[in-house]
């Protein structure tokens, strides 16, 4: 992963924190290059599941962004985090970008949301917090229970997780699949 910069998409406020920072950390231990991307600038709130936890400076605006300046994605959970994500248009446009260019995306937990909300996950094997299994069935993905999916059956590596628990599974995935 040297050399490499890996986009952290995230909305001002409901990201869960562990989902933030230990992929955040892997890809640096891996000596790729973080960058925190929200919709707005400023700071972003994560939470511990509904208790507001820390702070982070946002290094850009998906606005303001290429997905060219990317090798990959990661895209945190927490249950607010990608249900705001999804109604905000040049967010959804980002994520879809990384799949029409063929880059990586790695998503755990509620984070699929966004990725139905792109329209990219028909015909892709994935996993998700259970309670998005419908969801992802209904947008044409097949769902399946286990800690961590990499589907490379489409124009992308697609990495995939379920929830905090399976965070070492997801982390080092997610690192490899950036290369």
């Amino acid at each position: 992963m040297q050399g490499k910069t890996i986009a952290f998409l995230v909305a001002p406020e409901g990201v869960e924190q562990v989902e933030l920072t230990e992929p955040w950390k892997a890809v640096k231990q891996a000596g790729g290059t973080p960058r925190l991307i929200s919709t707005a600038p400023g700071q972003i709130q994560a939470f511990n599941h509904l208790d507001k936890a820390d702070t982070f400076a946002v290094d850009d605006t998906v606005d303001n962004v290429d997905v060219g300046s990317f090798d990959g994605l990661v895209l945190p959970g927490g249950v607010a985090n990608p249900d705001f994500l999804r109604t905000v248009p040049q967010a959804v446009q980002f994520v879809r970008s990384f799949f029409d260019t063929g880059k990586p995306v790695a998503s755990i937990c509620h984070a699929p949301w966004t990725l139905v909300e792109a329209d990219v996950v028909r015909g892709r094997t994935m996993t998700s917090w259970p309670s998005l299994q419908t969801d992802l069935r209904n947008a044409g993905a097949t769902w399946v229970d286990q800690e961590v999916v990499v589907c490379t059956d489409g124009p992308n590596t697609l990495v995939t997780s379920r929830k905090p628990d399976d965070l070492k599974a997801f982390c080092q995935a997610a690192t490899d699949a950036f290369g």
